[in-house]
């Protein structure tokens, strides 16, 4: 393997840690990416690598969050693991809509809407709706911190009203129905699986969808972000070994290149991943999705102006 295609390999590893977990497109940012820097690899080898390498991106979920999601813990007594075991139905269940319709039509919907314009769109949309929707939720906050200064509220919303937008954000927070994963109810993480289908188009981000379909069914961000997390597991593990297998069960072997940069990519995308993953989870306690959807608005029209100017 030359060190191009492991400078490569590098690169597409940091561009999937980061993007699969921030609510960016990571799929979008990966087709990107090949259109200006591809790998040298056999087209079904690409299709195969576009989505095992986020295997290197879910083990740091796992391990990052296995004491949560480990019912077995010694620390958890009964009623600990029977939750533990309630929230792991609630992620498998949440995930039957994706896999119903998204396997059947992953392949076509890569197929017919993996062109940069489709992905500009779908990052474009997707910015607006983050930029929309946080601003609902956060003047919704406003009119409760005024009422409540007003006197029409208990002291739930005992703050002043000439709070900064970053408190703002806390606020809304605050407000929403499900603050944490043990009370979600089992029609929300439905509802957040039935958004995960929407990132079957590329540039939407499977993050993004869900954590979108949280917000609006009102969970805190934390919820929506850490739920999200979870429900890769189960998707990101099924997909991953699906793609793997039709790889092999088609007559295609690795060359020794290519081994290296998918070993190399997911070696990257889950170190990188710790890191994306602690950020986005602190980041979300005290700030709202906004900056991401004005980086998706601001991302789509660089793409649009790239493959329309400048290619």
């Amino acid at each position: 393997m030359d060190i191009i295609e492991l400078l490569k390999a590098i690169l597409f590893g940091i561009v999937e840690g980061i993007t699969e977990w921030l609510p960016i497109s990571s799929t979008g940012h990966m087709l990107l990416l090949e259109e200006v820097l591809p790998l040298d690899v056999s087209p079904q080898f690409w299709d195969m690598f576009l989505v095992v390498i986020q295997l290197g991106a879910i083990l740091a979920v796992c391990i990052l969050f296995f004491k949560p999601l480990n019912p077995f813990a010694p620390s958890k007594g009964v009623e600990g693991r029977r939750n533990t075991w309630r929230l792991w139905a609630k992620i498998i269940v949440a995930c039957l809509p994706a896999a119903i319709i998204g396997i059947p039509l992953d392949d076509v919907m890569t197929l017919y809407l993996g062109s940069p314009f489709i992905i500009a769109a779908a990052l474009i949309v997707y910015g607006i709706a983050f930029i929309v929707i946080e601003q609902r939720r956060e003047m919704r906050a406003r009119q409760l911190a005024e009422a409540e200064t007003a006197g029409y509220r208990g002291a739930h919303f005992a703050h002043s009203t000439a709070e900064e937008p970053t408190s703002l954000a806390v606020l809304a927070d605050a407000d929403a129905r499900v603050t944490n994963l043990a009370s979600m109810p089992w029609k929300t993480a439905i509802g957040i699986g039935a958004f995960q289908v929407l990132s079957l188009v590329p540039g939407t981000s499977r993050s993004g969808s869900t954590i979108i379909g949280g917000l609006l069914l009102g969970c805190s961000r934390s919820v929506a972000a850490e739920f999200t997390f979870y429900l890769a597991i189960p998707v990101m593990f099924g997909a991953s070994a699906l793609r793997l297998g039709k790889y092999l069960l088609e007559g295609n072997v690795f060359t020794s290149n290519e081994l290296m940069v998918l070993l190399v990519g997911s070696l990257v995308a889950f170190l990188v991943s710790l890191a994306a993953i602690r950020f986005l989870m602190g980041f979300v306690r005290k700030h709202d999705f906004k900056p991401f959807g004005w980086y998706r608005i601001a991302l789509g029209i660089v793409v649009i102006i790239f493959f329309t100017v400048v290619r």
